[in-house]
């Protein structure tokens, strides 16, 4: 890191006659900014206020959780961690809300809006737990069923907490933030509105509406957040990435749409779009929800409710929470990180032994196999592991029991559930800049996707002795045909020494079926 002087200058609605000077009506002021040197947007410079919430523990816990969580142990580069992904987010939240400023002084967007807008960007990870995505998707609703708990909520607790043990309040006032509205303002970019009416915030007037539609999009998707982590995750995956937002940048302006003012983008960019949300749908069949990498967060979720109710964290007035509770004292959940995964791992205390199995078990590289995959549609979750331990084939002698299996249901989408997210976007034509429009798909593409969701069902089984992973497979199949789910999949294998396709069977790779591939 480095220390470089900056002069920022913050329009009021008046260009000057020449650009490189701040106009008569515009504010100019002097700060000594932060640069940091990230792979992925090279020098990026931090005002000081944003450095006041780096550095502190609340922060710094996130270098000690991985962003993609278990596809770390599948993708040997996915070793970044929610801290640099934050520190991208609250970069990009100031590009995109300067550039909007540079472009449309008559916004009036204040020096205030800007640090708030970065200092959410900044914190809008706060809350998650150990491996991300699967403590508050998988570990907390199989210990706390039917709570409502999601990270983001657990975000703003722990910046509450954050600004107040640190004394961050008279920082942000140091720095011309008003209270408590400008921390209202960053708490609710980061959760998205709380009720239906017709403008939820307090934090600022429906005039800056569009503001709320940077760092977490709740309209559309189309966020610094996923431009960061588009970006961040590709590059440590070793995935292509099709989408450039320095191209959205440059196109980015604001339009007013039925009293509220919405972030809109040039007509020409709606293919861009479609490959940002395809890109998301890549990444998510790819990496997010590898097989493999689904499997092993399943495993370390089972040893973490294992050892649940043994693991001590030391909260607020000395009070003892488990990982299941720490989510309840933020003193507590400062403390939680994925070097839980060790501290079972390493322990030798008896009432962990059979937590520290499973997770040795991952080490070793023992992992429960997929026995097959299909997809069907939209089904309530049972309990569906019990259905395949019923759907036994005839003439098959291994008996396998429900908790010799594990049904895993994935869902995967454009972001938004069955929903074309491109419907939800906003465009402008360049002979008229000020007016938004909509572009249906069938204005697009013939090519582009006609259902915008699916879901899978992964069968996996625990066994891993040969004839009962192939009992498994079997008992699999019979389990789709009753259910009348779709035919498994086959699979595909490419030899490299003939012009031939081989297509085998899920169930019998000796059996293959060979088929002469046309040149």
């Amino acid at each position: 890191m480095a220390l470089t002087l900056r002069l920022l200058t913050q329009a009021s609605g008046v260009t000057p006659a020449d650009p490189a000077l701040p106009s008569e009506t515009s504010q100019t002021w002097c700060v000594c900014v932060q640069v940091f040197n990230d792979p992925i947007h090279g020098h990026i410079e931090l005002h000081p206020l944003l450095l006041s919430f780096i550095d502190t523990p609340q922060f710094q816990r996130l270098r000690q959780i991985k962003q993609l969580g278990g596809v770390y142990l599948v993708f040997p580069g996915a070793s970044h961690n929610r801290f640099e992904h934050s520190i991208g987010v609250g970069y990009l939240a100031g590009c995109l809300v300067q550039a909007l400023n540079e472009r449309q002084p008559e916004l009036l967007i204040t020096k205030q809006d800007v640090l708030c807008v970065q200092i959410a960007g900044l914190c809008h990870d706060l809350g998650h737990g150990p491996f991300s995505h699967m403590f508050d998707g998988m570990f907390i609703p199989k210990v706390r069923p039917g709570e409502k708990w999601k990270h983001e909520i657990a975000s703003v607790q722990m910046f509450d907490h954050m600004v107040k043990v640190n004394g961050l309040e008279e920082v942000m006032v140091r720095h011309g933030l008003t209270l408590p509205d400008d921390l209202n303002f960053i708490k609710e970019q980061i959760t998205g509105p709380l009720n239906n009416s017709s403008w939820p915030y307090k934090g600022r007037p429906m005039e800056k509406s569009f503001l709320y539609e940077i760092v977490a999009n709740k309209r559309n998707g189309i966020d610094v957040d996923k431009w960061d982590y588009f970006a961040r995750d590709c590059y440590h995956l070793g995935i292509q990435n099709n989408f450039d937002y320095r191209r959205f940048l440059k196109f980015a302006r604001v339009c007013e749409v039925k009293g509220k003012k919405h972030i809109c983008t040039r007509d020409k960019e709606v293919g861009n779009l479609y490959d940002l949300f395809y890109t998301r749908n890549c990444l998510h069949r790819r990496a997010y929800q590898h097989k493999v990498g689904n499997i092993i967060e399943t495993m370390i979720t089972e040893a973490f409710v294992k050892a649940d109710p043994h693991i001590q964290i030391q909260g607020s007035s000395g009070r003892i929470f488990t990982i299941s509770s720490a989510i309840d004292d933020m003193e507590a959940y400062t403390k939680l990180t994925d070097h839980i995964f060790e501290q079972i791992l390493y322990s030798s205390a008896p009432e962990l032994s059979e937590a520290r199995a499973i997770l040795h078990n991952i080490v070793c590289r023992r992992l429960y196999k997929c026995v097959g995959q299909t997809t069907t549609e939209t089904h309530k979750l049972l309990d569906w592991a019990k259905e395949v331990a019923c759907s036994k084939p005839s003439g098959t002698d291994a008996n396998l029991i429900a908790e010799d299996f594990v049904v895993s249901v994935i869902h995967m989408d454009y972001g938004m559930k069955e929903k074309n997210p491109i419907n939800s976007v906003y465009f402008y034509c360049k002979k008229d800049p000020t007016i938004a429009i909509k572009i249906r798909k069938n204005q697009v593409s013939k090519l582009l996707p006609e259902c915008f969701a699916e879901q899978l069902i992964r069968v996996y089984c625990k066994k891993m002795d040969d004839k009962s992973l192939e009992a498994a497979k079997k008992y699999f199949v019979q389990w789709c045909m009753d259910r009348n789910f779709t035919k498994p999949q086959a699979r595909l294998c490419f030899s490299n020494f003939s012009s031939h396709l081989y297509l085998y069977s899920a169930l019998n790779k000796k059996d293959c079926v060979k088929a002469t591939e046309q040149h």
